[in-house]
């Protein structure tokens, strides 16, 4: 008996595919190009391999056996996987063009993906990007977006998620309310004092966890002003109105420049960082692949961990 390869398998595959699809062997014949007799011994030559019977014949219809239900089932998602496959490594070649749709937060994404946006439009002129900004996370695939940028771990396994940077969570508040209302030494002194809250996600309003080496505190902290804009939380703590959690992204300068003074530094809250979020079950595009890398490389200095990359951003 000849010996078959992988190979053949797929090419019997792609044949009992087509002949399920069609419905009779001489619509087969047809769209393979051959005679119906030479439609019906390769399917009793596939058959004879298996060792199973696939399709009962008649004159005038064919039905799938069990065998050939579970056979075309599971093969179909085999010859999608192929496509996709082939899909993909000849996609790396093609040139980079057409409508890119881009998610991402209202403050990240206007000060950060905005500006990266920009020298990817120069380098890729026959992409046309549409950046959306949220404040809340979109359903990447019901709204049809290529790229998401977010913040946390990835809620769908299956989408595919690379970090795009590493992002340090961190207490901080102007040097005129420390001087005011003074340092709070552990966290369990956060209660005495006013908080700032930035409402995102479906963290715990309120309730913020801190941890330092082992050691893990959850507070309970007040005040009186909250947004789910971080640009008006960090211009109330800048205007001295309390204590501000907030990502090293958008504290970094403040903080080098003295505007913004640390609060518990050596208490850290749980880092949040940043993700490009993208479909690949059946194949990834030029463009997505394009700008993919091309972020991927722009943020490659803040993917380290740490408090050295503090001074990056």
């Amino acid at each position: 008996m000849a010996r078959h390869s992988n190979m053949d398998g797929f090419s019997d595959l792609a044949f009992f595919s087509l002949l399920a699809r069609k419905g009779t062997l001489s619509a087969a014949a047809q769209e393979l190009g051959i005679t119906p007799p030479a439609v019906s011994k390769r399917l009793a030559a596939v058959e004879r391999r298996l060792g199973v019977r696939l399709l009962n014949r008649t004159t005038r219809r064919i039905s799938l056996t069990p065998e050939g239900e579970m056979y075309l089932g599971e093969g179909v998602r085999v010859l999608e996987d192929l496509e996709a496959l082939e899909r993909s490594v000849a996609g790396s070649r093609a040139l980079p063009q057409g409508v890119l749709r881009v998610s991402a937060t209202l403050g990240f994404g206007r000060r950060r993906i905005a500006p990266a946006l920009s020298k990817f439009a120069r380098d890729y002129p026959l992409v046309e990007v549409q950046l959306h900004l949220n404040d809340r996370p979109v359903n990447l695939v019901e709204q049809r977006f290529d790229v998401q940028v977010r913040f946390g771990e990835l809620p769908d396994a299956r989408l595919t998620a690379r970090r795009l940077a590493h992002n340090q969570r961190l207490l901080c508040a102007a040097p005129a309310y420390i001087a005011q209302a003074g340092l709070p030494a552990m966290p369990r002194d956060l209660a005495q004092h006013r908080c700032i809250f930035l409402r995102e996600g479906d963290e715990t309003f309120g309730t913020w966890h801190l941890r330092s080496g082992s050691r893990q505190e959850t507070v309970k902290v007040r005040g009186t002003l909250s947004s789910n804009d971080g640009e008006s939380a960090l211009a109330w703590a800048l205007d001295g109105h309390g204590i501000l959690m907030r990502s090293q992204w958008d504290a970094a300068e403040l903080l080098r420049a003295g505007t913004l003074v640390p609060v518990l530094p050596d208490w850290h809250p749980p880092d949040s960082d940043i993700y490009l979020v993208f479909q690949t079950k059946h194949n990834i595009s030029a463009k997505t692949r394009a700008l993919v890398d091309f972020l991927l490389d722009a943020f490659e200095p803040h993917r380290t961990r740490g408090d050295a990359a503090l001074g990056s951003w």
